[in-house]
């Protein structure tokens, strides 16, 4: 599945925030009733930000930037809070349940999401119009939400995802490495091709389909309201099928349907398939984990519409400082912060002007510096793929539901409709 949030920096993993029905009452979702915006107020006073597991290791740097906030807005304190990545999902939900949200605090969008429908979050778009200009276009997308109007939150550090390819498995199928498919259809027949050509015995496919893989295909996943799904249309029932052949013609792994499976990056970095997906830096795992795939590994850009992962900052709708909130989330967020916070982590900085940056838009001529350019470069076209309101259990029966497709179980479209009606199930609950 490509389908993933990018998890705060100093986090392995953490569970999806859902805010619906856990006490937080119900609310309208139209977002009218935002507090009026002053643009001439003066920046001063106290004022909280929030960051998600930040502490010990970028203590240096946040502190930085808090005192350079200081300094640029005299009369200005700032109260940072830092919440381990554990638990952090049920820390939100207890600080917005007693309305003691912090002033500004690090939200990824589906974290954002539940807030925003509450009214809690301020509609960022109509306080700061230049946000649209200044920061890439996918990244203010992700905190725009079907159903609702505003922008709620500034996007922070992001992330994407672009192809690998192992070189000596397509030489030895007679592909051309340095012209590697830039569409699925391409990638389907260059699969054919290497299974042909091989005996079988070779394999560019690995993974199964999922939302993010019918959002590429031009399939519509949400109603325009946000309150149903409806992606069991015949163009993602079409995917599926072409999908179902190419596992039935041995394109894709046997054990890409059993608990044997270990993933489509493993098996790359096994050698045992030709192509995965991973961030800009990939390589490096690829080759520390496999030294023997050392020279072998060449980037491309992602198929279609390359993925968006984001974190950001969201200020909340009953700060009694909106002024300094919003300053502070711009500031934490601007190209100058981005960028030095981007060189001592594996993430890319959100705004327009970090394009100027050689340090994310030169290469120096190696494939890892080669491909974290190209990452960077993706970002510009990047989308979310996977709407935020899909929670992990909703995710993880499509995908029992896609299996039984692709194992030719259930018709293609028999599935689609049961993932939607479990879907739109879940979402009213």
């Amino acid at each position: 599945m490509r389908s993933r949030r990018l998890t705060p920096v100093a986090a392995l993993a953490v569970a999806a925030l859902t805010l619906a029905g856990c006490g937080l009452g119900s609310a309208d979702t139209s977002s009218g009733s935002q507090p009026t915006v002053d643009a001439n107020a003066q920046v001063t006073g106290e004022v909280s930000l929030q960051t998600w597991a930040l502490k010990p290791k970028f203590t240096s740097y946040v502190e930085g930037v808090i005192k350079a906030f200081e300094a640029k807005y005299p009369g200005t304190k700032v109260n940072w809070l830092d919440q381990p990545g554990d638990g952090y999902d049920k820390k939100v939900l207890s600080q917005a349940s007693a309305g003691q949200l912090p002033d500004v605090v690090n939200l990824p969008p589906d974290f954002a999401l539940p807030l925003a429908k509450q009214q809690m979050l301020l509609d960022v778009g109509a306080a700061d119009p230049k946000i649209s200009e200044e920061y890439v276009e996918g990244g203010v997308q992700a905190y725009q939400y079907q159903g609702l109007t505003g922008t709620f939150g500034y996007p922070w550090y992001l992330n994407t995802d672009i192809d690998y390819w192992n070189s000596t498995k397509f030489a030895a199928a007679g592909l051309d490495v340095k012209s590697p498919p830039k569409t699925f259809d391409e990638l389907l027949a260059a699969a054919k091709v290497m299974h042909d050509k091989t005996g079988g015995r070779e394999y560019l496919m690995s993974r199964l389909p999922g939302i993010g893989d019918f959002t590429n295909a031009g399939v519509k996943i949400l109603s325009d309201d946000g309150k149903k799904f409806e992606f069991n249309t015949p163009e993602a029932a079409a995917l599926l099928d072409k999908y179902r052949d190419a596992y039935k013609a041995g394109y894709l792994p046997r054990d890409i349907l059993t608990q044997e499976y270990l993933g489509n990056s493993k098996l790359f970095t096994q050698s045992k398939v030709a192509w995965t997906t991973g961030g800009g830096n990939a390589i490096q795992d690829f080759v520390k984990d496999n030294p023997s795939l050392k020279g072998k590994v060449v980037p491309s850009p992602a198929l279609d519409t390359p993925p968006l992962y984001v974190q950001g900052l969201s200020v909340s709708a009953k700060t009694k400082n909106q002024a300094a909130a919003i300053a502070l989330a711009r500031f934490v967020t601007n190209a100058e912060n981005q960028a030095a916070f981007a060189k001592i982590v594996n993430i890319f900085p959100s705004t327009k002007a970090s394009a100027q940056d050689p340090y994310f838009s030169k290469s120096d001529g190696t494939p890892e510096s080669d491909a974290k350019v190209l990452a960077f470069e993706s970002l510009a076209k990047a989308k979310v793929l996977t709407p935020p309101i899909i929670s992990g259990a909703t995710n993880d029966f499509i995908g029992q539901q896609i299996s039984l497709a692709i194992a030719g179980k259930i018709s293609s479209q028999q599935a689609l409709d049961a993932a939607v009606a479990k879907a739109n199930q879940l979402l009213t609950q």
